[in-house]
């Protein structure tokens, strides 16, 4: 006789069942992210300080509505998500928002994604003023927190060099990053913790 099977044996819930806003309309998408943890939240958890400080921005509202250096990221992003599309075939833009499979609180909007032979991949796009040896590795975090949300092995980090909002160079740089377990456990447990302190 073979064993049924158990609940938490369940298959996983794909990505594309797990969609809760869409940045298309703002309004739902800003309402949905402000009631969990999105990767933007997750770059500054890197403490138990950082996480009551973030609480305290999503529960009472955040002043920031964007600065210079936002807007031209939003400007260029399009750009570069064709470049993105033309030398990564398959890598589609994205403004869905996603949660993680049994943590609706959990959300991520990563800027791309592709499945290439049953494997799941992201991509995500910066724009920065200075040049860069690594990334930094509060994107890191958002890039973990992503691939843990839709369940992705591994992301594109494609940044652009600008010098006064002019790019630098016509061709942005790139660099894969793998998915990291023990990182994403790390802040799954921080991402809880904000959660708690949002419903005291």
């Amino acid at each position: 006789m073979q064993p049924t099977l158990a609940l938490f044996d369940a298959p996983p819930v794909p990505y594309r069942e797990r969609v809760v806003a869409d940045a298309a309309d703002r309004v739902s998408w800003l309402r949905a992210r402000a009631r969990g943890v999105t990767a933007t939240d997750v770059a500054r958890l890197t403490s138990e300080k950082a996480v009551r400080a973030v609480a305290m921005e999503k529960l009472l509202g955040s002043r920031f509505t964007g600065n210079a250096y936002t807007q031209h990221g939003r400007t260029r992003e399009p750009e570069i998500g064709r470049w993105v599309a033309r030398h990564h075939p398959g890598m589609r833009g994205n403004t869905a928002l996603f949660h993680a499979d049994g943590e609706p609180a959990h959300l991520a909007t990563p800027d791309g994604i592709r499945e290439v032979d049953g494997v799941l991949e992201l991509c995500e796009i910066k724009t920065t003023r200075s040049a860069w040896r690594s990334i930094p590795r509060h994107y890191l975090r958002q890039v973990w927190w992503q691939q843990y949300v839709l369940g992705a092995e591994r992301t594109l980090v494609v940044w652009e060099q600008h010098d006064d909002f002019v790019p630098v160079s016509g061709v942005p740089e790139t660099r894969w990053v793998d998915r990291d377990e023990n990182e994403i456990h790390k802040l799954v447990h921080l991402a809880d913790q904000l959660l708690t302190a949002m419903r005291r």
